[in-house]
């Protein structure tokens, strides 16, 4: 199976799309991981992104679609993959097809996870309280949602609109969550 899993910030996407390749036997590919494993061994992709990060930038389309390429090209994507963070934007998802159709494997399903704002902002300030994170404040946490409103919330058109899109109520706890996801997946 080939999916995608997309979600607002908070909504348990790491979390359940790792439990979900895990059961399906098919490699999790979050872009975050494969930037921060870049960074930490300081890899020449690493140090790009570093600066850019340091600079408060984003990276860019063409370095984030690259490494998807390569990363989609091994070996282990053969029999199915789960994305994470990737596509997140209508032009990435393009990018997304285009390596699909050169693959010739095209996208099963993408799976959205959706719950209510204000539950998910209860949940990353309780978290940021746990583990003492600084950076995840109310103001900054309502900032993320904004932005994955604007900029990836387009994509439930695009996958609605191909008949790819399937939505899972993501909140409750993390094996009934996953059950549910296994269930709309018909696994």
């Amino acid at each position: 199976m080939r999916l995608l899993i997309m979600g607002p910030p908070g909504a348990g996407k790491g979390t359940q799309g790792a439990l979900i390749a895990e059961h399906l036997v098919i490699p999790a590919i979050s872009t975050g991981a494969i930037f921060r494993s870049n960074v930490a061994n300081q890899t020449e992709l690493g140090q790009v992104v570093a600066k850019i990060m340091a600079e408060g930038g984003l990276v860019p389309d063409e370095v984030t679609i690259a490494i998807v390429a390569d990363r989609l090209a091994q070996p282990d994507t053969a029999q199915g993959f789960l994305l994470d963070g990737f596509p997140r934007t209508v032009a990435q998802a393009e990018a997304l097809d285009a390596i699909l159709e050169k693959l010739g494997t095209p996208l099963d399903t993408a799976l959205s996870l959706t719950a209510d704002p204000d539950e998910l902002v209860a949940r990353m300030l309780k978290r940021a309280e746990i583990e003492h994170r600084a950076d995840d404040n109310e103001a900054t946490i309502r900032q993320r949602f904004a932005v994955y409103q604007e900029e990836t919330a387009p994509l439930l058109d695009l996958y609605r609109r191909r008949g790819q899109l399937t939505e899972v109520n993501g909140l409750g706890d993390i094996p009934e969550v996953t059950g549910r996801i296994l269930e709309a997946l018909g696994r």
